[in-house]
């Protein structure tokens, strides 16, 4: 935070609010730091899989509560498999979604008939299956795991696919502050757990690295260990629009399928909202609020769980980074829909300043 601490002192003595490339239209007076130096144009491109071919692959999704089609973190998994079948013949998969309220047992059963189907690799999405994963990784060696989220089940065949939220979440609250009319913004978490924290840590020092003046309201819909805060789009209804009531006019959520009551609460105010983990404007189950969505925090799921796949496929795990981070666009933001188009110069002067280490984003609140 020191090198976000002495940006914003630094600007804020220049006396230039105004937005590299955009006049100073976006952000008002709510923005009190100079904007970053205009990043370079990067040519990097993606590397294409498909040579690589895992037609003999049996992939296994195991999601976490909400599935398919919440709209948010199983989604972004889902279609990291859905591009693995079209670009590389994967010819088999299945997938089975958690229940809120399930056991241990039930999770490790889960898992376990998966395994005994034959189904190598076996991708387990989100921190929840850590413990049952623990517990069954051992009993078949010979089958290659993943889990996203998670990195604390030391086993040879058990490879953890985690992600630097806190950066692309950084980027969420510059663009929140620049957008936000009434310099009170607001973040909406899912369940009060260390992870979640990172997405509201980050959002906040983004906020407060481009304003000394912004108001941030934080709220969680359920506590550690009650994870239907992740599945209760009525609850982040009813937060959302208390924190719309208090002045905020940009919320952004990480509560999974919850979101879609942030969105209908915006909607609802005229205000706006920034999605997480997949480009949520383009997603069907929010359809009917996207024009409320300025942007979404892209926790690139379906990067780490596609690539997964592909080292599985070519038996190259090590290819893996250790994080996927800004500097490997394991996160960042979105631009459907046009409303960050002005911004995006500000953006992504402040992704080449956290990936160049000039400003170091902490992980927790």
């Amino acid at each position: 935070m020191t090198g976000v601490l002495t940006l914003a002192a630094c600007a804020k003595d220049s006396g230039d609010n105004s937005a590299a490339g955009d006049g100073g239209e976006s952000g008002g007076e709510c923005v009190t730091a100079a904007a970053p130096p205009r990043a370079e144009a990067s040519s990097k491109e993606r590397e294409a899989a498909s040579d690589v071919d895992a037609s003999d692959l049996k992939v296994a999704l195991a999601f976490d509560v909400g599935g398919r089609g919440d709209a948010s973190f199983n989604d972004a998994a889902a279609a990291g498999v859905d591009k693995a079948v079209e670009d590389m013949g994967v010819a088999d998969t299945t997938e089975s979604t958690a229940a809120g309220t399930e056991s241990e047992d039930a999770k490790q059963q889960r898992l376990s008939q998966m395994a005994e189907k034959g189904y190598d690799p076996i991708i387990a999405v989100g921190f929840a299956y850590a413990d049952a994963l623990k517990a069954v990784a051992p009993k078949f060696p010979d089958t290659h795991f993943a889990i996203v989220d998670d990195d604390s089940v030391d086993a040879k065949n058990v490879t953890p696919l985690v992600f630097a939220e806190e950066q692309g979440s950084f980027l969420a609250g510059v663009a929140a502050v620049y957008k936000s009319d009434n310099c009170h913004v607001g973040f909406v978490g899912g369940v009060e757990t260390p992870l979640i924290q990172k997405f509201e840590a980050g959002f906040v020092q983004g906020a407060k690295a481009v304003s000394d003046k912004v108001k941030v309201e934080i709220d969680y819909l359920t506590p550690a260990g009650d994870i239907s805060g992740f599945n209760d789009p009525g609850k982040g209804n009813v937060v959302a629009k208390a924190q719309i009531d208090k002045g905020a006019d940009v919320l952004y959520h990480a509560s999974g399928a919850s979101g879609k009551g942030v969105f209908e609460a915006a909607k609802a105010a005229d205000a706006l909202a920034i999605g997480v983990d997949s480009d949520q404007y383009n997603q069907k189950t929010v359809a009917e609020v996207k024009d409320v969505i300025m942007t979404s925090m892209l926790k690139r799921v379906d990067v780490a769980v596609y690539d997964y796949i592909r080292a599985v496929a070519s038996d190259d795990l090590d290819s893996l980074p250790e994080r996927f981070d800004l500097a490997v666009d394991g996160v960042g933001y979105s631009t459907s829909g046009g409303k960050v188009d002005d911004i995006t110069d500000v953006l992504d002067g402040y992704k080449a300043q956290i990936v160049a280490g000039e400003i170091e984003v902490s992980p927790t609140p």
